[in-house]
């Protein structure tokens, strides 16, 4: 009764949901908590920009400090900007733009990235100011406000078996995979449910929807310097598994909450942890090193080490998606002649 009471709703926020005039690749996930949506969603606005498109990456910026009226520009596909004013980029923009959307802009050269509540205005802004030809909404799933013609959702194993909140972690129930149009599973140490090549979906996931495996790996130490790794992410043990994994000399780690801000006693606690240690730099990640900007300098400095991640079978995916986003342009080029010619 309930799983058909949400799909009921579903099928009503879709029937409502805003339109774009050019196709919406959402990224999302049913669980709280990290999935890897953002790097995710990276990697499909490269794939994306690779094949000619001009994407966009509308994210609502959760954890900024100053979330101003209207969209906050990050990036015009070409410049980081601040407030929406061409600016060389200072450690100040983290406040306006989030962590994640500033990371978005450095990491995917050619996207534009744009922060709003309201993604359909952001989406739209991007449209017709920066020419953006397509969007990919990162954290998409529960954005019910805006239409999306590819819903590419994020599970892990545990999700599987999970239950809703307030008695368990998923944000909604596992029937809503359903709705996806192609399933990611989170290849993890913990995943057992198969993956890669020929990985099937999820039950709960529509015959059509295909399923896919995402990685996540970082290149490997080229020396066997003793580093310190520092992460204020959803699941830090998970990067600091990947770097002993990858053969880095880690002698000491220390997490934080997701999205948290660094204070100047916070800083003296890690780099008094690390030289205690014996460490010779402090190795962080990519979405962290835009929150630690602002401390860069002394004796013991901060190294990102970024995140590579893939979907496999890599080429299969990239084929899929990019098939799905001209099934879009055409249906939405036919709708525009349609009503050119009445």
């Amino acid at each position: 009764m309930i799983a058909s009471l949400y799909s009921a709703y579903r099928r009503a926020a879709r029937a409502d949901a805003h339109r774009l005039a050019r196709p919406v690749v959402s990224i999302g996930n049913i669980s709280m908590g990290g999935r890897g949506k953002t790097p995710l969603a990276a990697h499909v606005a490269r794939l994306l920009a690779a094949s000619g498109e001009r994407p966009s990456i509308l994210s609502r910026g959760y954890g900024r400090e100053i979330a101003s009226d209207g969209v906050t520009v990050v990036s015009d596909g070409q410049t980081i900007l601040r407030g929406g004013r061409a600016e060389p980029a200072r450690p100040n923009d983290l406040a306006h733009s989030g962590d994640e959307p500033l990371m978005l802009a450095r990491a995917v050269p050619g996207a534009a990235v744009l922060v709003c509540d309201e993604r359909a205005l952001a989406g739209t802004l991007a449209e017709r100011a920066f020419g953006c030809t397509v969007h990919v909404l990162d954290d998409g799933f529960q954005h019910h406000h805006l239409h999306r013609d590819v819903d590419i959702v994020i599970v892990a194993d545990e999700d599987l078996s999970g239950r809703p909140v307030p008695f368990g972690r998923l944000r909604e129930p596992v029937a809503s995979l359903q709705f996806a149009d192609a399933v990611i599973l989170d290849v993890g140490p913990s995943f057992s449910s198969g993956g890669g090549a020929g990985a099937k979906a999820p039950a709960y996931a529509s015959a059509a929807a295909p399923a896919y495996a995402l990685k996540r790996s970082i290149a490997p130490a080229k020396d066997s310097r003793p580093v310190f790794a520092l992460a204020g992410i959803a699941k830090p043990e998970r990067f600091f598994d990947s770097l002993k994994t990858a053969g880095y000399n880690v002698v000491g780690t220390m997490g934080f909450a997701d999205h948290h801000r660094y204070s100047a006693s916070d800083i003296a606690r890690i780099r008094d942890a690390a030289a205690n240690a014996g460490a010779s730099a402090i190795v962080t990640t990519s979405k962290d090193i835009v929150r630690l900007e602002a401390f860069a300098g002394g004796a013991m400095p901060f190294v990102e080490i970024p995140l590579d991640v893939s979907v496999e079978p890599a080429d299969e995916f990239r084929a899929w998606l990019l098939a799905r986003v001209a099934e879009a342009l055409g249906a939405e080029a036919s709708s525009d002649a349609k009503a050119a010619s009445r």
